[in-house]
């Protein structure tokens, strides 16, 4: 059987330091994979890269439609991560997943990288495609390890999360409804009365707005670092004042590994309206990218550009994400916003 040489230590970028799972069979990488990802993936191909003992990525896309095997785009990706050693999980149905793993792994294998496992997940049971020792690898497959297995409930012990699916995931940056909904827009229908206020009192309105806005980041920052939410109609006055670069890029210099920020953000994304979702999604993207919450970061990113494609913090964000890089990696670097600054979305 396919099997890294010795234990590995599932410890992902961005996860708590002292949270260390020992990984000593395909089993128990099957189990702590929905750790890694933060959900039980379905119809996917999963990467995981490896230093030493350690490991350095995790990467998940849906499986490829029929006719593509997904290496041609993947393979180069993965290479680029910077690996000593891969493993390559597919959930799904045989055929699309075997064609997957064997063409993916080959390619993985031309550039120099180290196969160490290739696993097909079906059905609650998984097989590997590196073994053909009927005595340790029988036909029918290997059960799945349950959710109580010691590898999932060390996780878990450890403060580790695994939604039952991404659309689990999808759902923490979902539009509220109901009464929420109703109120969320009924505040937001009363904001030209807000801005025609800053408008009537003198000044350079850009400059007023840009003051308000500022003064409303540090008001949010200070309910959700004592527990709470922002009213209703402060949710839509921020959520609109968003929209104003000085105000989004001052929002985005103030975010650090405050674990309330991601809900701050997580917050305003769902409350306010359609229009005004870029900006918070953006931010909250940001923060769980910090955080190292790497499918809440690409969930929060996606939301962001399917509403504003342009939105070019979200696009940084994108292609940080797309190419598997860590906050850690460019945390010496000029923060994001400041690249883009003086520049028009």
């Amino acid at each position: 059987m396919a099997l890294a040489q010795g234990a590995r230590r599932a410890t992902l970028p961005g996860m708590n330091p002292e949270c260390t799972i020992v990984v000593r069979t395909a089993a128990d990488l099957i189990a702590v994979t929905p750790y890694l990802l933060g959900f039980h993936p379905t119809d996917s191909i999963v990467v995981i890269g490896t230093v030493g003992r350690r490991v350095s990525f995790a990467g998940r896309h849906d499986l490829p439609p029929p006719g593509s095997d997904g290496a041609g785009w993947m393979a180069p990706l993965v290479a680029r991560q910077g690996a000593q050693a891969i493993a390559v999980l597919g959930f799904g149905p045989p055929d699309p997943v075997d064609r997957t793993l064997d063409t993916l792994g080959t390619a993985l294998a031309r550039s120099g990288l180290q196969i160490r496992d290739r696993l097909r997940i079906t059905g609650g049971r998984w097989w590997s495609r590196d073994c053909a020792e009927h005595g340790c690898c029988p036909p029918e497959g290997h059960p799945v390890p349950s959710p109580s297995s010691p590898v999932a409930a060390a996780a878990v012990f450890q403060g580790q999360v695994a939604l039952p699916d991404r659309r689990t995931l999808v759902a923490q940056v979902a539009s509220v409804d109901g009464e929420d909904r109703r109120r969320m827009a009924a505040a937001t229908a009363d904001l030209g009365i807000r801005f025609g206020r800053v408008f009537r009192s003198g000044g350079d309105p850009g400059v007023l707005l840009d003051e308000a806005g500022r003064s409303a980041v540090r008001a949010g920052e200070r309910r959700h670092a004592a527990g709470r939410s922002l009213t209703f109609p402060e949710t839509a006055w921020l959520g609109a004042l968003l929209a104003g670069r000085p105000v989004f890029d001052y929002a985005v210099d103030r975010i650090s590994g405050e674990p309330w920020r991601i809900t701050q953000w997580a917050e305003m994304t769902r409350r306010v309206e359609t229009p005004f979702v870029p900006g918070p999604a953006a931010l909250l993207g940001y923060a769980a990218w910090r955080a190292g919450l790497g499918p809440l970061a690409r969930v929060a990113v996606d939301r962001a550009l399917r509403l504003d494609p342009g939105h070019q913090f979200a696009r940084v964000l994108d292609g940080l994400l797309a190419a598997g890089i860590g906050h850690e990696a460019v945390e010496d670097f000029v923060s994001p916003t400041a690249t883009l600054r003086g520049r028009s979305r």
